[in-house]
């Protein structure tokens, strides 16, 4: 059964429910579920459809669209991927990053910024150098998503 995505505000409340009891971040939990409850997207099966009595409900409002495109559009750069692959089992140096993936610590850098501006990825300083490594398992979580979706 292919399942779809529509509102399921019943689901809401659980999802919440379980959020804030599998973190240790009260602030970053409400947020999400703050979120989850402006989207009203959930999952339903196709033979649910009828129950959605008006599908505009389904829509995130459009500051939330262009959030998540401009997301999307940071994963638009093969550069910015290789990077996210490097640093998936740990933290990396900038020249460290610059050698696994063959390019100059300029273009490193650049492509950095940029995924920190995303909130991709996270740096800590260690002395002179800074280490940089996955924002957290959401960003795996979405390059591995991708790579099952185009190796179906």
């Amino acid at each position: 059964m292919r399942k779809t995505r529509f509102p399921f505000k019943n689901a809401v409340p659980e999802k919440c429910a379980i959020i804030h009891k599998k973190t240790n971040e009260p602030e970053a939990a409400s947020k999400l579920c703050a979120c989850l409850e402006r989207s009203k997207i959930m999952t339903l099966s196709e033979s649910d459809r009828e129950t959605v009595e008006n599908y505009d409900e389904c829509m995130p409002d459009e500051e939330m669209l262009y959030d998540l495109a401009d997301l999307f559009k940071v994963f638009s750069d093969t550069t910015r991927i290789k990077i996210l692959y490097a640093i998936m089992p740990g933290e990396l140096r900038v020249a460290d990053i610059a050698e696994a993936i063959g390019a100059t610590q300029s273009a490193v850098s650049h492509q950095l910024r940029i995924l920190k501006a995303a909130r991709l990825v996270r740096f800590q300083r260690d002395g002179k150098n800074v280490l940089y490594s996955l924002a957290d398992d959401h960003v795996y979580t979405v390059l591995a998503q991708g790579m099952n979706h185009i190796c179906e």
